[in-house]
């Protein structure tokens, strides 16, 4: 779902890199160079959400998926990736369980993380009750259930986010978020750069990010520049595309992340969510030439969660802002 961007936890880090080198240059790109990656949210809530991934994947623009591991078409997907090991696979980490007649129970199970949980032992319906009952060591249980199942599962996982931005929510909630990312050196979803999107949407969160990015890149993990969410709720394909297009030819130089839910409705997604045809204009949108078309012009360059890791491992200490 899309990233809720002005939540608590962000007013706690980050400033201005306007006058320093973006966090493109720090991972050895050229200088003035726009590094964007390509990402599908969603994997393995449904059939359709896979139909819509892998398609995106093959034949589209897209570079880069996250697996909601509580979900009952994991399996299916994780299939998929069995086959499909280079795929750049992180794991949306889910909080959350909203829709109304599907619905899904944490993985740790209901007794480890009761805190997670409504009345019917599935995980709350929206991120206000996470973050209003939840505590942040159930978090990290979670956290830490979640990226376990996909690891006997044998799915790669190249980096972590989190649906609905639920570890977003609390200060103490991103925190167990970064501290498993950095043991595990798994890289975390953490924008540090421009963040010209991220201003949009609540200035003030802007001015205090840059400590926690740091630290994060401090610890050895990538961070982006900038994260777009804004095409989620445009229905209409012809809009969708100009808004993006409009997008990649004004991109600042730098990492940026363009979230997308790629999605090739059935009837059953019918019974799960209205939102089917939105999710299949992200589809039409990653599959279109046009869009192929300005990337190329603009020189834009298309890169993973996998390859930014690359990078940070080979930079090393090496670089400063």
């Amino acid at each position: 779902m899309r990233y809720i961007l002005a939540t608590s936890i962000l007013c706690l880090a980050v400033g201005s890199f306007a006058d320093d080198a973006t966090y493109a240059e720090r991972l050895g790109w050229p200088r003035g160079s726009k590094v964007v990656i390509f990402h599908c949210d969603d994997a393995g809530m449904s059939h359709s959400s896979n139909r819509g991934a892998i398609e995106a994947l093959e034949y589209g623009i897209l570079t880069s998926v996250s697996t909601m591991m509580p979900c009952g078409w994991v399996p299916e997907f994780a299939a998929y990736l069995k086959k499909h090991p280079q795929t750049d696979n992180g794991l949306h980490l889910t909080l959350t369980s909203e829709w109304e007649n599907y619905r899904w129970m944490p993985v740790a199970g209901r007794d480890a993380v009761p805190s997670l949980t409504d009345e019917q032992g599935c995980l709350w319906d929206n991120v206000g009750q996470v973050a209003l009952f939840g505590t942040p060591d159930d978090i990290e249980k979670e956290i830490r259930a979640q990226i376990a199942r996909a690891e006997r599962m044998g799915m790669p996982i190249t980096h972590i986010d989190s649906h609905m931005g639920t570890l977003f929510a609390r200060e103490d909630f991103f925190e167990r978020y970064m501290k498993v990312g950095i043991e595990k050196n798994i890289p975390i979803l953490m924008i540090g750069g421009h963040m010209t999107y991220t201003k949009k949407e609540n200035a003030e969160a802007v001015e205090k990010i840059q400590g926690l990015a740091e630290k994060v890149w401090e610890a050895g993990l990538p961070v982006l520049d900038d994260l777009y969410t804004g095409t989620y709720d445009i229905e209409d394909f012809a809009t969708k595309k100009k808004e993006l297009i409009q997008v990649l030819k004004t991109l600042k130089p730098g990492v940026t992340q363009i979230i997308v839910h790629c999605t090739r409705p059935t009837e059953e997604f019918e019974k799960i969510s209205s939102s089917g045809p939105k999710r299949l204009a992200d589809l039409l949108v990653m599959l279109d030439p046009d869009v192929k078309k300005v990337i190329e012009e603009e020189k834009i360059i298309l890169s993973t969660w996998r390859e930014l890791k690359e990078r940070r491992d080979k930079v090393g200490n090496n670089t400063s802002k």
